[in-house]
């Protein structure tokens, strides 16, 4: 019966990943859950089986209990619609409201640090390609997935421009990048021409095996030159790869705001770039970054003042 089921998870992940969703993680929980259902000597899923193994998890975040049963559940309706005595695991189960973590703003020297460790890999390829990987991030504020998901045609180095396809909202968008990260996009790529002429995907940023790195090797690289560059941690944590992308967003809104700059207007702008569905999702870092709200309001005081 298990391989039946590793069968039809192989089937399940096709169909959705032919409908354009990613699932980046499922073969890999769905693989752990198949497992759990043997251990327990179960032939199908069920409810409880789902809840068990979705909870098994300690020292975690609620909300990933919910990601895990919700992983098995988009699998239970796909089995219920085959078989219908297959149970679904009700919505309503493991219900949480996560709250966004208040964003940890990196420093430059945070940043040279890191990158300074991943230039120290000892495979000049790995180096190579997590110093530029965390880089780019560093200067667009680009999301870890839409990074690693880059292909060779999405990096025109010719025009400066980046495209990004593969996005949170499945919407592909042109960003443009500066004339100094041209040239570092540029060195990599003749070095990576040169270590790994021959890549297994048409991938921009190639792992040490020739593959497409995923966003869970990333994410554990970055906890890695998190730790190796000794940066300290902040409110209680260290660092995460997506702190990045918070970095960026709240410099650029620092330097709009000290620059004078009308940061309405440009909130838009901001908010394309960052490939948020809306201003309001780039709003967001006004009210959760204490020093940014300190400066808004300075701007603000002033700009009104010369109003009147």
């Amino acid at each position: 019966m298990s391989r039946e089921l590793r069968a039809n998870v192989e089937e399940y992940l096709r169909i959705r990943r032919a409908l354009g969703f990613p699932l980046d993680d499922h073969g890999r929980l769905l693989s752990a859950f198949i497992d759990h259902l043997e251990r327990i000597g179960a032939s199908t899923p069920t409810v409880d089986a789902a809840l068990q193994w979705a909870t098994a998890p300690q020292g975690v975040q609620p909300f990933r209990w919910k990601q895990r049963l919700s992983v098995v559940r988009g699998f239970a309706r796909y089995l219920h619609g085959l078989d219908p005595a297959v149970p679904v695991p009700p919505s309503d189960l493991l219900v949480y409201r996560r709250r966004r973590p208040t964003p940890s703003v990196m420093s430059d020297s945070d940043i040279t640090r890191l990158l300074s460790a991943a230039s120290q890999r000892p495979r000049p390829l790995t180096a190579a390609t997590y110093h530029t990987l965390f880089g780019l991030m560093v200067v667009t504020g680009m999301r870890v997935g839409e990074a690693v998901g880059l292909d060779v045609d999405d990096v025109d180095l010719d025009s400066g421009v980046i495209v990004i396809r593969e996005t949170k909202h499945h919407k592909a968008r042109r960003i443009p990048v500066h004339p100094t990260t041209v040239a570092a996009l540029c060195r990599y790529s003749q070095l990576r021409q040169h270590l790994c002429p021959r890549p297994t995907v048409p991938c921009f940023f190639v792992s040490s095996r020739a593959g497409r790195i995923t966003t869970r090797r990333a994410r554990a690289m970055f906890a890695r030159l998190v730790e190796h560059a000794g940066l300290q941690p902040r409110a209680g944590a260290r660092p995460r790869v997506h702190d990045l992308r918070h970095s960026f967003a709240v410099a650029t809104l620092l330097d709009w705001y000290r620059d004078g700059t009308d940061v309405t207007a440009r909130m838009p702008l901001l908010s394309a770039y960052l490939g948020h569905v809306g201003p309001a999702s780039t709003y967001w870092y006004l009210q959760a970054t204490p020093e940014l709200l300190g400066v808004a309001a300075q701007w603000l005081e002033q700009h009104q003042g010369q109003r009147s």
